[in-house]
């Protein structure tokens, strides 16, 4: 199953001095929309979104449709197929994409440990 791409969203207090501290090691930004809370940094291998005030744990996220210059990728999975897949293994969804729709939507899920899963599609 081909989720997208990969990132870590991590929820941060103080977004400058987080922006700060991950350009010290190497990441630069890619989105900056610190006027609305976040931004997204690239490093050489990785992607992480800074997110200030948005959630309270970090979160595992997946693109559909996205690379990770976040530029569109074709062909790729919708969410909503996706999500389709993942009910029928048995996933329990904490939220889910409207499947009457088109573009743009996401889904939540929990993994076994408690830890938060995204899969955001923004096309």
């Amino acid at each position: 199953m081909d989720l997208g791409n990969f990132s870590i969203s991590l929820a941060v207090k103080d977004l400058e001095a987080s922006r700060a501290f991950y350009e010290k090691l190497g990441f630069v930004a890619l989105h900056d929309s610190s006027e609305h809370g976040y931004m997204i940094l690239k490093g050489p291998n990785v992607v992480i979104g800074l997110f200030q005030g948005m959630f309270e744990k970090n979160i595992l996220t997946f693109n559909p449709g996205w690379d990770s210059n976040a530029k569109p990728v074709d062909p790729f999975t919708d969410v909503r197929a996706l999500q389709k897949k993942l009910k029928a293994a048995g996933l329990e969804l904490a939220t889910e994409a409207d499947e009457s729709t088109t573009g743009p939507a996401s889904l939540t899920l929990t993994d076994p440990d408690g830890n938060p899963i995204l899969i955001d599609q923004h096309r």
